[in-house]
């Protein structure tokens, strides 16, 4: 990816790229090295004085070290030259792990860029869950990515889950607000606890039935296991969920045959952080309901 813009005052290299692109110093020092940077279409050092008008570029290339490309089947739901949305599946890691650093989205992924002669990075925007399936969008480069952090941390990033709960809220809508608090002893499970950090989530009820609903869940922060959480404390925990449940919850998935957690990332909508336009993103999976006259909504 080449990133070019026209120079509206005059400055050292330096200084353009962190206050007029937003480029952290860090960013700045490893293109730096990399030779990466370019005036009027010629290497330049970061300190070369840039004049009204020049013509900055910057070659915006990664290569990725610490685990392999593998190829598999993915679907893609949106490509361009600064990010690539995929629709992924339930059971499968979005990245490596300390633990593991193989069969992992994140390795499909490689060997996609790899196979397209893409020198690009992984630099996931939104995480999912093992269970959870749907929308992952991931930046090609360190750029993007840290305008994506900008971005969500100005509510600019909106995230709509689907999920299929036991139990039927007596609300058509509602916010949770309740702090989630990370368990001791090497656990990666998290509860409802006064100590954890603020979560907040909305949701609206898109149908009921007698003893499940359908809804739609809007995550306001992005807490571990948030949702899930959030669903369980309010009473109406996700089906097939195997940690956040209830005995009754539990059986009710059994019974019907439910796995894994029925919780989608249906939609993803944002500002692309390159050329301003309004993004959303779709998946083509949805969650099964097992009392609705078509099961999977």
């Amino acid at each position: 990816m080449l990133l070019r813009c026209t120079a509206s005052r005059e400055g050292k290299l330096n200084t353009f790229l962190r206050r007029e692109l937003s480029m952290s110093s860090s960013l700045v020092s490893r293109l730096k090295w990399q030779n990466a940077l370019l005036v009027n279409g010629a290497p330049a050092h970061t300190g070369h004085p840039v004049r009204t008008g020049d013509e900055v570029a910057v070659r915006l290339e990664e290569t990725v070290e610490g685990f392999s490309p593998e190829e598999m089947p993915l679907s893609i739901l949106y490509e361009d030259e600064a990010l690539i949305a995929l629709d992924k599946p339930a059971g499968l890691l979005t990245h490596p792990s300390p633990c593991r650093n193989d069969g992992t989205l994140a390795n499909g992924l490689l060997a996609y860029y790899q196979k397209t002669g893409q020198r690009c990075g992984i630099h996931p925007v939104s995480r999912l869950d093992r269970d959870t399936f749907g929308v992952v969008l991931l930046a090609k480069n360190a750029y993007v990515h840290e305008k994506f952090r900008q971005l969500h941390q100005s509510g600019g990033i909106r995230k709509t889950y689907r999920a299929c709960v036991y139990g039927v809220p007596d609300a058509d809508c509602g916010t949770i607000d309740l702090p989630v608090f990370k368990l001791g002893g090497g656990s990666l499970l998290r509860t409802v606890d006064v100590r954890g950090q603020q979560a907040v989530t909305e949701f609206s009820v898109l149908r009921r039935w007698e003893r499940t609903a359908l809804l739609a869940l809007h995550p306001i922060t992005g807490r571990t296991h948030q949702l899930r959480l959030h669903c369980l404390a309010s009473g109406w925990p996700i089906l097939g969920d195997p940690q956040y449940a209830t005995d009754a919850s539990r059986a009710y998935s059994a019974q019907c045959g439910i796995a894994p957690q029925q919780l989608c990332a249906a939609e993803l909508a944002f500002t692309h952080p390159l050329t301003g336009e309004s993004v959303r993103i779709f998946s083509h999976q949805d969650v099964l309901c097992p009392e609705a006259e078509d099961s999977r909504l």
